[in-house]
């Protein structure tokens, strides 16, 4: 094991490391559509989208009208973007 191993021992991240992937159904653009994410991506997604002013279906169908690969995978990657862009 490297020197970071000891980082693994936090529980916190242990837990996420282990979250199941969840099934919701999400109204856009008036058809249901059925998406999968671990619950700190949801998480996520809920804060971005209050932070925006808008509702969570509003911002997934906006992510969903600009992706250029699965939905689940352009939902993760609109998060890890906003982490990224964080001082």
């Amino acid at each position: 094991m490297g020197p970071d191993a000891d980082a693994l021992d936090d529980a916190p991240l242990m837990a996420a490391l282990s979250a199941k992937g969840r099934k919701r159904s999400v109204l856009i653009a008036g058809h249901a559509t059925s998406i999968t994410l671990e619950d700190p991506f949801w998480d996520a997604l809920k804060s971005l989208a209050r932070a925006k002013g808008v509702t969570l279906p509003r911002l997934i169908e906006d992510i969903d009208e600009r992706r250029g690969t699965n939905l689940s995978s352009a939902l993760r990657l609109y998060v890890l973007y906003h982490l990224e862009q964080r001082p």
